[in-house]
């Protein structure tokens, strides 16, 4: 039996994916989430065997839940489930220890075949997904000023774009306020921006973000 953990912020979307993988009796929710610290306390105490993770949550979004999940279990098998095709989302979350990648639109086939590979320690990227990474690995590819970001860069922009001060981005990072200030500069610099507007309208074109969150 594998055991898993959904994170999603949405209860409509965790009961809908409930329902799904309840049909399959070889698989059994254990426990649900809300966001990603209570993601890594569920983590902790239910010991999953994998964790089907959304990306855009309020406070710590995915890239860090993934990075704090691989760091407290090494062997811990991530799916990320997500509306979030565009660059730098899947190479990045890969990176960061993610060993599935799937969009929201995937079959519920598709889902149920992911969750069963990753228990077995494959790796699964939904088809969609595999195809731009390839494409976007072609010279001339268009490439995303985003993928000039580090993961932790990402994630300190993302709390940006969701109206976080720097104290409040320390504390949900367990970071000093110093090194949020050093971090933002460095998105700042890197994009070319000079105000969270400027940030948000970029995140925006290159699909970061969506309209409907703000």
């Amino acid at each position: 039996m594998i055991t898993l953990l959904i994170v999603d912020d949405h209860d409509l979307v965790r009961t809908g994916l409930r329902h799904i993988i309840s049909g399959d009796s070889g698989i059994e929710v254990v426990g649900e989430a809300g966001d990603g610290e209570e993601a890594i306390i569920k983590n902790r105490d239910l010991k999953p065997d994998v964790v089907l993770l959304d990306i855009s949550m309020p406070g710590l979004s995915g890239f860090e839940v993934t990075k704090r999940l691989r760091q407290a279990s090494p062997d811990a098998r991530i799916i990320i489930l997500t509306v979030h095709t565009e660059s730098p989302y899947p190479s990045k979350l890969l990176d960061a220890g993610a060993t599935g990648y799937l969009t929201k639109g995937c079959e519920a086939s598709e889902l149920l075949e992911a969750i069963h590979s990753v228990a077995c320690g494959k790796r699964y990227i939904g088809g969609d997904i595999a195809q731009r990474l390839a494409l976007s690995l072609l010279p001339g590819a268009s490439k995303s000023p985003f993928d000039n970001l580090t993961s932790r860069e990402i994630e300190v922009a993302l709390m940006l774009m969701q109206g976080m001060g720097a104290p409040q981005i320390a504390e949900t990072m367990k970071l000093s306020p110093k090194t949020v200030a050093t971090y933002k500069y460095r998105v700042y610099d890197k994009l070319n921006v000079h105000k969270e507007v400027e940030l948000m309208k970029l995140a925006l074109r290159y699909g970061i973000i969506e309209v409907e969150n703000h």
